[in-house]
């Protein structure tokens, strides 16, 4: 039993259609150029990067801001895919000082994506760092799967009652539920869940996808996907099952400098990416079992009408003998036929001619 489900959970499913961030309502699926730290700390490459998501069909570039200082140690050690793509001899600590944006940084990148009209928002990786995001007055902020149990930081995040979202990388339902319960407790604002596997790429068989759902269903909260796998397969599916965002890191070439940029996808991967993912929303419809138009053109022609299966004279007693169901479906439809077995023609019918109500 989730034992903080009814004290602190306050979005409903039927209230999807009222959540939002700035002018983006979720009608469709949220789509998110994750720059990380792919600007290899150059605000100038972080433009080439904007300009490309936005080319790619991105609604929103996220970044990542955080002090050094107040994230790492200086004996922090690296993560394996990190040693594998960044200077062997440069430290966590270096590597991220070397990385990182300053606030008139990230000023100067939000003003350029407010002019190119893509949604500019960061994940808060430090307490400074929520104070700066909030100060740039962004539409929400991002707690990343590392946070999921920083008290702090959920309680200085959720201070600003601001809408957030929320990855659950590396997290157990229970350590989801804590923080959910933490943020609500101090915020009422809009609240995402993002699933997703922390590891850079993931493998294809540890994103469990399915947990999307499991989410869902425990929190009455929308679900997005954050995707660390190579390729464009998996974020597509994660549509599929439900996810209203998904999140895929983004990146000029696949083959400059850094951490993240072999688990990226370069702009013409996004962009197919993105095309699949507008496909698969136009797919799955709205649920309802009807006849679309398309059908509707055709129905006569597809299915079938009652008629003589050989000539019939009159007063011959109507049965399987006599009587088929063939196309066209512009007769007497053929889940009639059982009403006019045992019944008598009153008048001649020849061999494949429709029958009408009146022949009987």
């Amino acid at each position: 039993m989730l034992k903080y489900l009814n004290s602190f959970i306050i979005v409903k499913p039927e209230e999807y259609k009222d959540m939002q961030f700035g002018k983006y309502n979720f009608e469709r699926t949220f789509i998110i150029a994750e720059i990380g730290d792919n600007h290899n700390g150059s605000a100038s490459l972080a433009k080439e990067l904007i300009v490309a998501a936005k080319d790619a069909g991105a609604d929103a570039v996220k970044f990542q801001t955080w002090i050094t200082e107040e994230v790492f140690t200086r004996h922090a050690p690296k993560a394996e895919y990190q040693k594998k793509e960044s200077n062997s001899e440069e430290s966590l600590f270096e590597m991220n000082k070397k990385l990182e944006l300053s606030f008139e940084d990230h000023k100067t990148l939000q003003n350029y994506a407010n002019e190119l009209d893509i949604l500019f928002f960061s994940k808060a990786g430090s307490l400074t760092a929520v104070d700066m995001l909030f100060e740039l007055n962004v539409p929400v902020i991002k707690i990343g799967s590392a946070d999921l149990t920083y008290l702090p930081l959920l309680k200085k995040v959720a201070e600003k009652k601001i809408p957030i979202i929320l990855s659950t990388g590396m997290g157990t339902l229970g350590e989801v539920e804590d923080a959910i319960s933490i943020i609500y407790s101090i915020s009422d604002a809009d609240l995402y869940l993002m699933h997703c596997t922390s590891n850079y790429p993931a493998k294809v068989e540890d994103v469990n996808l399915k947990a999307i759902e499991t989410l869902k269903t425990a929190f009455g909260l929308k679900v997005g996907y954050s995707d660390h796998t190579i390729g464009i397969e998996a974020a597509i599916v994660a549509v599929a099952l439900g996810a209203c965002m998904i999140e895929k890191h983004f990146t000029l070439d696949k083959n400059m400098e850094g951490p993240d940029h072999k688990a990226s996808l370069e702009p013409s991967e996004f962009r197919n990416m993105v095309q699949a993912i507008r496909n698969i929303e136009k797919a799955l419809g709205d649920g309802v079992k009807r006849p679309v138009v398309s059908e509707k053109e055709i129905m006569e022609k597809m299915r079938k009408s009652i008629v003589a299966s050989k000539d019939i004279p009159p007063e011959t007693v109507l049965g399987e003998n006599n009587l088929t169901c063939k196309r066209p479906g512009t007769g007497i439809p053929s889940k009639y036929l059982p009403i006019f077995f045992g019944r008598k023609a009153l008048s001649f019918i020849a061999k494949d001619e429709f029958l009408k109500w009146e022949d009987i």
